[in-house]
């Protein structure tokens, strides 16, 4: 009895697992397509480095309406793309700044854009690491008379917010070089976990938005799996194959096809395991004979039918619910039921 009740764990937890790979797949090329993650780094470095546009509005979104349908499309916070590498030395800062000018995100971009490729016309970088950023300011710092405090002037005048943020770092280094240095990059350190906790934070409603699609167009109803699983030894017996891949899973089987020759009845049974019944019932479903070409059929009459049927919505929630925790969740747990190892 208990090695049912695992057998039917590991059933679930690898549909469960497979469809939020599928939900983490989709979700990574919508932002990879729309440049999310970049944008939402500049958005950050302007309103930090230059403040609000000519318009006094903040770069950095306030919702999620603004992250997912301004932000992508009509404000493009990323300095345009150059092929040309770094000049040799940094350029100066203005004495004052106009809204709009860019001065700082600019004179940024000239010391990081080794590192770039372009993406429409606009920079790709999406991750700026501390030691990189930390190195820019010194170099903007050594072109400025003064050093740091000219360069402190210079933000003060210009009215950039990056001014009080050096400034508390500059003190409480003392004024010494390197632990000013080392005060930067651990201060942009802070600032690029507290910008991925609040990225993450709007990319978790892709995310469940993501996870109902999946859920209803594969029609997938986690409690009608869970009964064919307890009901269908074979069919339980498939699936945990694909996570122990021991002898023993095969033994329901060959008890099921003693009847008829064991190995094409076997072979017919495993062609369509569990793991892959989970499609069976999707808007398009995809079949592979052994012999000719896949064939792509739509089952549009069968999945509306079950979508209207009142009676699978429980298990669509149950389904949802569980993709809501995450890939790295499901393995995990598959993980610790397998006693499969991490690799380090």
């Amino acid at each position: 009895m208990l090695s049912l009740y695992v057998d039917l764990a590991l059933g679930l937890v690898l549909s469960f697992l497979l469809l939020s790979l599928l939900v983490s797949g989709l979700n990574e090329a919508f932002v990879r397509l729309l440049a999310i993650r970049s944008k939402f780094l500049w958005a950050y470095l302007r309103d930090t480095m230059d403040g609000s546009d000519k318009e006094g509005r903040s770069w950095l979104p306030a919702s999620v309406r603004e992250v997912f349908a301004v932000l992508p499309f009509t404000r493009d916070p990323r300095p345009r793309h150059s092929d040309q590498p770094a000049p040799s030395e940094a350029g100066e800062l203005p004495a004052k700044e106009t809204k709009g000018e860019d001065a700082m995100i600019n004179l940024l971009y000239q010391r990081v854009r080794e590192i770039d490729h372009p993406k429409q016309g606009r920079t790709s970088i999406a991750n700026l690491p501390p030691g990189r950023f930390a190195t820019a300011v010194m170099e903007l710092a050594a072109a400025e008379d003064g050093g740091v405090e000219g360069l402190l002037a210079k933000l003060k005048a210009m009215g950039s917010p990056l001014h009080g943020h050096l400034l508390g770092v500059w003190e409480s280094a003392q004024r010494d070089m390197e632990r000013f240095r080392t005060g930067v990059e651990t201060w942009f350190d802070g600032e690029m976990q507290r910008l991925s906790m609040l990225y993450r934070r709007y990319v978790k409603w892709v995310v469940a938005a993501l996870g109902l699609v999946v859920t209803l167009v594969f029609t997938m109803d986690g409690l009608e799996y869970a009964k064919t699983l307890l009901r269908d030894n074979a069919f339980r017996a498939s699936v945990t194959a694909v996570a122990e891949s021991g002898p023993d899973a095969y033994g329901e089987l060959k008890a099921r096809c003693e009847s008829a020759d064991p190995m094409p009845c076997i072979t017919d049974t495993l062609s369509q395991p569990a793991l892959v019944k989970v499609f069976d019932h999707a808007l398009v479903s995809l079949s592979i004979p052994e012999e000719g070409d896949p064939a792509v059929h739509w089952n549009g009459a069968t999945w509306w039918d079950r979508l209207t049927t009142l009676s699978h919505w429980p298990g669509y929630l149950m389904t949802y619910v569980a993709l809501l925790f995450g890939a790295p969740f499901w393995w995990d747990v598959l993980r610790r039921l397998t006693g499969i190892r991490s690799r380090r």
